[in-house]
């Protein structure tokens, strides 16, 4: 190749280098990436093959607590919970529990607690199915039927509730003292009903993703495990039901 030959490539191919890199610029600044970034989540199973992944970011328990409370005191949010949300999604949960009540999961008798409950649409959905002594926690409480409580460290005794039932494992930080607080406050024979997300990624509020239900049933210590189901529950796709074990083998 000439000189000239040269010099007409080399124009040639400064605009095409100039649009690509401008292109990748604006990309790497672009809203959605960073966002994918910060999160550091994916919607496929990670490389490593692990079924449980942390989501990175939280630089403090307090930062965490925080990012969650966005959530929980969002006065639109909480004013669609509290309305248009609230006859249909106590409808919903109430059908769910009623199912579980023909499986003798749980019962009138039973002494029941909602864990994450928010307004207490699942408190209020276990009173219409007839599973009157209930009540749930929340990080910020909404008398009567939730009051307040981190789920990391309930505030209750050991071995006080027969059921407990969740749907917001995907926003423990902590998934292991998620899971030993409800295994320490329920009684041995007693049922906890999770309702989690595996073929779902679950919301921006999410501190961690499950892939499979494997992990679960290492982080069930005293556990046996009794069901796996799919249900279409808000988004969460996997009904997983343990009990806790009465004899526990040291």
């Amino acid at each position: 190749m000439n000189p000239s030959s040269s010099s007409k490539l080399t124009v040639l191919l400064k605009p095409f280098l100039l649009s690509l890199f401008l292109s990748m610029f604006f990309f790497a600044q672009s809203p959605f990436l960073r966002l994918k970034t910060a999160l550091q989540t994916t919607k496929t199973a990670p490389s490593n093959g692990a079924t449980l992944r942390i989501r990175r970011g939280y630089t403090s328990y307090n930062a965490y607590i925080e990012r969650q409370l966005n959530k929980t005191l969002n006065p639109k949010l909480r004013k669609i919970w509290t309305t248009r949300d609230w006859d249909r999604k106590i409808k919903v949960f109430a059908h769910f529990f009623q199912s579980l009540k023909k499986r003798n999961l749980v019962f009138n008798g039973s002494k029941a607690l909602s864990i994450g409950a928010r307004v207490g649409q699942e408190v209020a959905a276990m009173k219409m199915v007839g599973v009157s002594d209930a009540v749930g926690i929340d990080l910020v409480p909404y008398p009567p039927l939730v009051m307040k409580g981190d789920f990391h460290a309930q505030p209750f005794q050991n071995q006080a509730f027969d059921f407990e039932f969740s749907n917001v494992f995907d926003h423990a930080l902590y998934p292991w003292k998620f899971v030993g607080e409800i295994e320490r406050t329920l009684k041995p024979g007693g049922v906890c009903v999770l309702h989690v997300a595996v073929t779902r990624r679950a919301d921006k509020y999410s501190a961690n993703d499950l892939y499979s239900v494997q992990p679960l049933l290492e982080l069930f210590k005293e556990s046996e495990l009794l069901e796996v189901r799919k249900v279409d529950a808000f988004g969460l796709d996997t009904e997983v039901v343990f009990r806790k074990k009465k004899m526990i083998k040291n």
